[in-house]
């Protein structure tokens, strides 16, 4: 009975970290030709649940444009960039939306706050977190009304000593058993006003109509 004799090469260093290699190159292409195939399908889904989030706290009825188109980047107090998306009507700004970070008890908290051209807030809603739930997850509109009570709030309207949980002298209920995360919320949403404030001449004002199509609006 013959007996096949595997090929000495077989058995070479070089051969076997180059098979493993080719391998490695293969894989990396799969993954990359992967990514390029679905790199458009996600990005128009974030785009969508971004869109989604800005209806949430921006009424339609106080903005013609579509909302991604007008985003500004404005840099905050500590240095970190804000994308802020902009309503218009009758070539005005009439409604701003961004992002706002608060501390919760098991950790950050995202939040999308809108507000009108005067400093109202028009909506707050809860874009991610880890709260406990039953506890702190009261913060999602899903699972209360809670977050529906900043409606309406502004610095104008609400001294800085009432932008507080009412444990600590303030106007805002607390959960019970949790006061960790409505305390960071409400500092978070204090401070997203104090953020309009700061800017708001940037965040109001459209470039010409001749160097931006955009604040031409409808």
């Amino acid at each position: 009975m013959n007996t096949v004799t595997e090929p000495a090469y077989r058995n070479r260093l070089g051969y076997q970290a180059g098979l493993l290699g080719g391998f490695a190159l293969l894989s990396a292409a799969l993954l990359i030709v992967g990514n390029l195939s679905t790199h458009d399908v996600i990005e128009k889904r974030l785009d969508e649940d971004l869109q989604t989030s800005l209806e949430r706290v921006i009424p339609a009825s106080l903005y013609t444009n579509n909302l991604l188109d007008t985003a500004l980047l404005v840099t905050d107090a500590q240095s970190r960039q804000v994308q802020v998306y902009r309503g218009l009507k009758a070539h005005q700004v009439t409604a701003v939306a961004y992002r706002i970070i608060a501390n919760g008890y098991a950790g950050e908290i995202e939040l999308i706050l809108g507000l009108d051209s005067d400093g109202r807030i028009l909506g707050v809603r809860v874009l991610s977190h880890a709260e406990t739930p039953g506890l702190g997850d009261k913060i999602d509109d899903r699972k209360s009304d809670w977050i529906l009570g900043f409606n309406g709030k502004s610095l104008e309207n609400t001294t800085t000593a009432q932008w507080n949980v009412k444990k600590d002298g303030g106007e805002f209920d607390q959960f019970t058993g949790a006061t960790i995360t409505p305390r960071g919320v409400v500092k978070a949403i204090h401070q997203g006003l104090d953020f309009f404030r700061q800017h708001r001449d940037t965040l109001l004002t459209l470039p010409q109509a001749a160097d931006n199509p955009a604040a031409r609006g409808p």
